[in-house]
């Protein structure tokens, strides 16, 4: 008898043991698989029935849950949505999330660590955990006129406080409407995301951070400029040839001059000159002059080829490597194999305006729980020092140069320095079409704002009517607060 008693005995405990270390398996070290497993209908349910936190900009909610007639008890809400689509992104019952809902999932959803006491609570409370609130830098009033100016034509817009890294605007058009992929009803959002997708015109791309990237066209003179300054071998009153057609070695075919300028005027050039007028063969006289190191070299300390995320992730803007001389020549212009985002050239504008030194960009300013306490809250941070600031200061008056006296004059604002660059990248279109660029900072002795735009497929005289102005109207927008 006390041997059957002892052997139940064992048997009783073995069965506890393995009943306890199953139960502390899934608990602690299966737990997020388990949650992650797409046949998980009950963390599906519990995710998509959670009081997620509010996405905001000055103030007011641009996303929001509220309460739903139906099995998932809330419902996410997107207000204004083609203005912010990019930025917030979805939460998608289909397709999960993007943007900042993915980015900022967690503090939204109530599970980072700064959270736990609050997690605590309403586990002994009995009520539903809420998620933390997510404050934007971006200034509503700019973010409206960056999206107003952009309506009818495809492009990105980006205006950044040089001083500190805050994202001030970003828009991307054509947009979305976030509402369509956040429904609860599953043939809704599939259709529509068939139809956005199919779309030609790429509407759910970010193209101020993401998607093909653009050729920068003459933006790049800014690093070029750089470049040469920083090497001692030129300074503002170096003489450099002009020519018309500047044959590119080892072909046949010549790089023209930039025709709708004062470059036909001169055969030889100064610095000022040549980047007021944005005119092609002195640069690329330049570029092959220095080499193809030294121009990468300033277009990395620019933050070219480099990872990045505010918090959403940003595709690296390129420079190509193993180059030939002719193709040096056409990456000078910002042409051949270079790729830019948006946030990159207004980067680089952000860092001659502040001295030379490069902030690190930022899109989150507030995070803060639901009893209203900061768990999170923005610090200016410096990036990299991507010029010294003798440079930086001598490009600072060659770029207001540009808008006073050279071809960026309609960006300029009367009673301010402007500083700025303009840009036309060939895209190999429909003939005479190009990507129409400007980027530029104000004002000159203090600057509150850079920016980068970018208008995709408009002829010359279209793209200057729109970048340039455009441009101004966020300036002044900024001044006048």
């Amino acid at each position: 008898m006390n041997t059957s008693i002892r052997r139940l005995w064992f048997a009783s405990v073995a069965i506890v043991m393995v009943l306890l270390l199953a139960l502390t398996y899934v608990q602690f070290f299966a737990a997020k698989s388990l949650e992650a497993n797409p046949w998980n209908n009950r963390a599906l349910y519990e995710q998509f029935g959670s009081d997620r936190g509010s996405i905001l900009v000055g103030g007011e909610e641009i996303a929001k849950s509220v309460p739903s007639q139906d099995d998932f008890e809330h419902q996410r809400v997107y207000e204004s949505s083609p203005l912010y689509a990019h930025l917030t992104g979805y939460f998608s019952l289909v397709y999960g999330a993007t943007g900042l809902e993915a980015a900022m999932g967690e503090q939204l959803s109530g599970a980072s660590d700064e959270q736990f006491y609050n997690r605590v609570v309403s586990l002994f409370s009995g009520n539903q955990p809420t998620g933390a609130s997510v404050e934007l830098t971006l200034d509503p009033e700019l973010q409206r006129t960056a999206h107003d100016a952009l309506e009818g034509h495809k492009g990105s817009i980006v205006a950044v406080n040089p001083q500190t890294g805050e994202i001030l605007a970003m828009a991307s058009s054509p947009g979305y409407d976030a509402n369509r992929l956040a429904s609860h009803d599953a043939d809704e959002v599939v259709s529509a995301a068939e139809e956005l997708n199919s779309d030609p015109d790429k509407p759910l791309e970010n193209r101020a951070i993401a998607g093909d990237l653009y050729s920068p066209g003459s933006t790049f003179k800014i690093i070029d400029t750089v470049a040469a300054l920083e090497s001692g071998q030129y300074d503002t009153d170096s003489t450099l040839p002009n020519p018309a057609e500047l044959p590119l070695p080892g072909t046949t075919v010549t790089l023209p001059n930039y025709r709708q300028g004062g470059c036909a005027a001169r055969t030889e050039v100064n610095l000022e000159f040549a980047l007021e007028q944005s005119c092609n063969t002195p640069f690329a006289s330049i570029a092959m002059d220095l080499g193809q190191d030294a121009i990468r070299d300033t277009a990395e300390n620019f933050g070219y080829g480099q990872d990045l995320s505010i918090p959403l992730q940003v595709t690296p803007s390129l420079f190509p490597e193993d180059m030939n001389d002719s193709q040096l020549a056409l990456s000078s212009i910002g042409q051949y194999d270079v790729r830019a985002t948006p946030l990159q050239v207004a980067m680089m504008s952000a860092a001659i305006a502040n001295d030379g030194m490069m902030m690190k960009p930022q899109l989150v300013k507030t995070v803060r729980s639901s009893d209203l306490s900061v768990i999170q809250d923005f610090e200016a941070e410096q990036l990299r020092r991507s010029t010294d600031p003798e440079t930086a200061q001598t490009v600072k008056d060659l770029m207001v140069q540009v808008v006073s006296d050279g071809i960026a004059g309609g960006a300029s604002v009367p009673g301010v320095e402007v500083g700025g660059k303009t840009g036309t990248a060939e895209v190999g279109t429909e003939a005479g079409l190009n990507d129409s660029w400007f980027t530029g900072f104000a004002p000159a002795n203090d600057p509150q704002i850079a920016v980068a735009v970018v208008i995709e497929d408009v002829d010359v005289t279209t793209g200057a009517q729109l970048t340039s102005p455009s441009a101004k109207q966020l300036f002044e927008a900024v001044l006048n607060q």
